[in-house]
């Protein structure tokens, strides 16, 4: 008679000692074997675990010869006794380590052939490998692991918020192009030929629409979608945790969201954070970090030494400095035992991406007793023993340190001392372990202006709301104008950002004349919020987090595809369902459709 696999006693890795002496019934897959001659040994795997399962010749010789049978990957059922192991047979790296069961039945649900790839922790395998055959992928523990993880921390965000108050409404996936600083993905009509759907990089326009339609608290766990070039935190498609509230300032949004990272931090992995979250404005970011998202958990913080630097005879500060650029240094300590090896190694690499060099000096001991530390090495023949005393006290250098220095224009020398930052930290083992910065950066240009167009773009996003003594500022300087805007920042990574956003139609006109839309451009793109704008809208503001990079932290990832059930690759391709494929040429005619390419190669009839 087959076992009932539908009635399992509980998962494999929740058999503790405290069943010692029931009978249970338990179903997955074969994890390893081992035979022993008259006793056969497999582990049982299933999202909860792994399972110790032992069969015995004598006492139970049916099963034992279905177990020689068994294969990795095979899918059973079996039903057995749960037995203590004896004190020092006891396996403290298992979960059920205490016990083994005895099988006394066992069915093959359905057998496997052998595996592309072990399903073990660690393998080592192209991703283009382990993605085709993402069923298997998803068996290993770690990836079960963060899956569980993920829905844990979706549970939690939606805990929150109802607790706060808030309700979740699903908005649009088929919507309006709108521009919003990446390619939309375009769905064209069947019933409207010529004319295309985008799916959305946001819901933004929808919930400033809702708080206009009087729901004050509205959150939602949606699916965005962006055509852009891909990276290690970034998909085609993602996931974010998406807020707005009506009547609120700055103040009020930042709370709520710390109060979520909160509820999230203490549920997933019992630490307590605590709030409100240091700040931090965007041009201290620039300024001590070279980076608008920066990892407070090391120091290393830049200094500008511009002043010093122009006395020196060092011809790439006095260059620079006299172009009206920077001059700006980190300080490592510790860092003279740095080898020449390493030091050119750090060089090359910032050549790699801009930078000319790698100026540098190491503080030793001094010569004499009448004299501060001194400079070795590198560039130190520049600087004089006064100008090397003013530079040890403007870095709060000491022996043994070494100073990297950078002169350019200051978003190329943030761009190359943020990277050599962040390198240095990994390498001389700076960052450490088990801590959880959160961060505010704040005060973000409302603008930047592009030299080689001549126009003004919005650095958020054109409903992002002024500071409101900045206002004036958007007819007569508007690229010194503030936003009400703010992005949290955890260990170095921008989880997500958000603004207060216009609510006066005013306001909004003047922000579309500064980025240069026309009247008609602002109603074809636009004109739907416009409209809505003339219906006494509340003051609101709202956030977005991205959930992939957020559960890419705490489960320890080091890549976002690591948090999708069913990811792409870098280049946007999914090696399991082959996607994006061809379609048939009938679809394209149905959709009044041509591709510069030819005509699909599907088969003729077929359907995508």
């Amino acid at each position: 008679m087959a076992l009932p696999y539908n009635q399992r006693s509980c998962y494999c890795g929740q058999v503790g000692s405290d069943r010692a002496g029931q009978t249970v019934l338990l179903a997955g897959w074969v994890h390893t074997r081992r035979d022993h001659g008259g006793v056969r040994f497999i582990n049982l795997r299933d999202r909860a675990g792994v399972v110790q399962l032992k069969f015995d010749s004598t006492t139970d010789p049916q099963a034992f010869e279905t177990a020689g049978r068994l294969r990795s990957e095979d899918c059973l059922v079996i039903r057995g006794e749960v037995v203590r192991r004896p004190e020092d047979m006891i396996n403290p790296r298992m979960k059920t380590g205490e016990i083994e069961i005895t099988v006394r039945e066992v069915e093959i649900l359905s057998p496997a052939e052998t595996p592309k790839f072990e399903i073990i922790d660690e393998i080592d395998v192209g991703e283009e490998l382990r993605l085709k055959y993402r069923y298997l992928d998803l068996r290993r523990p770690p990836m079960q692991r963060t899956l569980i993880m993920r829905h844990r921390i979706t549970k939690a965000i939606r805990d929150y918020f109802d607790r706060e108050g808030f309700i979740e409404i699903e908005t649009p996936f088929l919507t309006k192009s709108t521009p919003e600083g990446a390619r939309d993905y375009l769905v064209p009509s069947r019933i409207q030929p010529g004319h295309f759907y985008a799916l959305p990089q946001s819901p933004q326009l929808f919930k400033q629409l809702l708080m206009m339609s009087g729901f004050d608290k509205y959150v939602q766990i949606v699916r965005c979608f962006r055509d852009e070039d891909l990276r290690a935190d970034r998909q085609p498609e993602f996931t974010q945790l998406d807020m707005e509230m009506s009547f609120v300032q700055s103040e009020d949004v930042l709370r709520v969201i710390e109060g979520c990272l909160q509820h999230v931090m203490k549920e997933i992995h019992g630490v307590k954070v605590e709030t409100p979250f240091p700040r931090m404005t965007y041009r201290q970011a620039l300024a001590e970090y070279g980076i608008d998202r920066p990892d407070t958990r090391y120091d290393l913080r830049i200094k500008d030494v511009g002043e010093i630097a122009a006395r020196t005879e060092f011809r790439v500060f006095s260059e620079a400095l006299g172009r009206g650029e920077v001059v700006r240094v980190i300080r490592v300590p510790g860092g003279a035992e740095m080898t020449r090896k390493q030091t050119d190694t750090l060089t090359d690499d910032l050549k790699g991406i801009g930078a000319g060099g790698l100026p540098l000096v190491k503080v030793v001991a001094p010569v004499s007793n009448r004299c501060g530390p001194q400079f070795q090495t590198g560039i130190a023949k520049f600087f004089t023993p006064e100008l090397t005393a003013e530079m040890i006290a403007a870095t709060g250098a000491e022996e043994g340190d070494i100073l990297f220095f950078a002169a350019g224009r200051e978003p190329d020398v943030c761009k190359w001392l943020s990277w050599l930052r962040e390198v240095v930290a990994k390498k001389r083992g700076l960052i450490p372990e088990g801590k959880w910065n959160f961060l505010w950066v704040l005060d973000f240009p409302m603008f930047e202006f592009n030299e080689e167009d001549g126009r003004c773009y919005a650095v958020h996003h054109p409903f992002t709301a002024p500071r409101d003594e900045d206002i004036p500022l958007l007819e007569s300087g508007p690229t010194k104008c503030r936003a009400k805007a703010y992005d949290v920042v955890l260990n170095g990574v921008e989880l997500g950002g958000g603004s207060i956003r216009i609510h006066r139609a005013d306001v909004q006109e003047k922000v579309f004349k500064l980025l240069d839309l026309t009247p008609q451009e602002q109603q074809l793109k636009f004109g739907f919020l416009l409209e809505a704008l003339k219906y006494g809208p509340p003051p609101h503001g709202g956030i977005a987090l991205g959930l992939d990079r957020l559960v890419m932290l705490l489960t320890g990832m080091d890549n976002i595809r690591d948090t999708f059930s069913f990811p792409k690759t870098a280049r946007a391709v999914c090696p399991l369902t082959q996607a994006p494929g061809p379609v048939a040429p009938a679809q394209l005619d149905e959709l009044g459709l041509k591709t510069t390419t030819g005509q699909s190669n599907a088969p003729a009839g077929t359907r995508g």
